[in-house]
């Protein structure tokens, strides 16, 4: 018995803990700060030294993360995201065509860009649109949420998990799109269906619309360079460039601007997400070194993880628990022992992100939405995002799941 031994499992509960319900009672940390210090208190009880901490970080999901926040931030900055959508929203001629275009735009610039960003730049979008039109926001807006989950189950640069998942796994772009792109095509369209049927008040009368939404300040040149940069990712990633090495170049290349000022991205930039990945590296690291047992492994692989329905029903409880980059790294020790590791890894990744349409705070994506609405003056109650998010959850998790155990 060691102060490791006995300390270890202790800090990983509190970490995981604090990650879930978002702080420690008495302090001023958030999630970020609470696995940066539960990394540190692995390496001062001997979980890890500082060497095994540096090795436990995984380099390339942080460089692809980095990567892809710089080339998000110019997106934003230039005004490109404001363009697409006031164009997508102002071919809408009726609320019907307003829900698909809506969900449309979310999801499949979701599905290449990092998720939380899209509903960043989309919530105020949608609301002056709606506002302008008469309509009632709500269901646009949970539209906006739940579709952004779903279309960023489809590439590894949908979402911080995929991203984690695909530094881990080693599936490369194509196969891991391949895989889960369909299961991303059905969850949109079952989005506009759930949507559509449970405020079907918004879309009973056959109203015309005549949108006009502002499009705002912009930079056309760097708009430019901008969405030139996202089709030459696009193809790189596609082509077998290494995900993280061809976000960090494309960063770097927008980076060099004599037309924004870098404040304005690195303003951006969410650091204390790199920084809640680094520290959960390393609790989780810390307490594989000193957990992972013989017996510990048997236990769990008693659990039958090798059943992708099992798998995903375990991954599906835990994000709703701890959000679904934590319950990905808790998982990370288990899956490469699994018969099929490569299939376990993509029921993870689908999981774990469909998973987050469950509840209103089931995903930073939905966080964001709700706090966009709630300062624009159109709240969304939990009540009302979980009459779309239980059926919606259930059934593209089924659906998902079905899909992976039979390819």
């Amino acid at each position: 018995m060691t102060i490791a031994s006995v300390a270890a499992p202790i800090i990983l509960v509190l970490v995981y803990g604090g990650v879930a319900i978002g702080r420690i009672p008495g302090l001023r940390l958030d999630r970020a700060g609470i696995a940066f210090l539960g990394g540190a208190a692995m390496i001062a009880v001997g979980g890890v030294d500082l060497d095994q901490a540096f090795r436990a970080v995984d380099w390339d999901a942080i460089a692809l993360l980095l990567g892809m926040m710089i080339v998000v931030a110019h997106l934003k900055v230039s005004g490109a995201f404001r363009a697409l959508g006031a164009l997508a929203v102002e071919h809408a001629r009726a609320p019907m065509a307003l829900l698909i275009a809506t969900t449309a735009l979310a999801g499949l610039l979701s599905a290449f860009l990092v998720n939380d960003a899209i509903c960043l730049v989309m919530a105020p979008i949608v609301v002056r649109a709606t506002r302008a039109l008469g309509r009632n926001p709500l269901p646009y807006l949970v539209a906006t949420a739940t579709a952004s989950n779903c279309g960023s189950v489809a590439t590894i640069t949908g979402n911080p998990q995929n991203m984690v998942i695909g530094a881990l796994s080693g599936i490369s772009y194509p196969a891991f799109s391949a895989a889960l792109a369909p299961v991303a095509a059905f969850s949109l369209v079952l989005v506009v269906v759930v949507v559509r049927l449970v405020y079907r008040e918004e879309f009973a009368e056959r109203a015309k619309l005549d949108p006009h939404v502002l499009h705002g300040s912009s930079h056309p040149g760097q708009m430019l360079k901008a969405s030139l940069t996202c089709v030459a990712l696009a193809v790189a990633f596609f082509t077998g460039v290494r995900p993280a090495e061809a976000a960090i170049l494309g960063g770097a290349f927008l980076l060099l601007t004599r037309a924004l000022k870098p404040e304005r991205i690195y303003r951006e930039l969410d650091g204390p997400l790199l920084i809640l990945f680094a520290g959960l590296f390393v609790v989780v690291a810390g307490a594989e070194r000193v957990l992972l047992t013989p017996d510990a492994v048997a236990s769990v692989h008693a659990l039958g993880l090798g059943d992708p329905w099992r798998l995903s029903a375990l991954t599906a409880v835990l994000s709703n628990i701890v959000s679904n980059v934590p319950a990905t790294l808790a998982l990370k020790p288990f899956i490469p022992s699994l018969p099929d590791a490569h299939r376990a890894w993509l029921v993870v990744a689908m999981s774990s992100t469909l998973a987050g349409n469950f509840t209103l705070i089931g995903s930073v994506a939905n966080l964001i939405v709700a706090e966009q609405a709630r300062a624009a003056g159109t709240p969304i109650g939990f009540l009302a995002y979980f009459k779309v998010g239980l059926p919606l959850t259930l059934i593209t998790l089924a659906f998902g799941t079905a899909w992976l155990a039979w390819t």
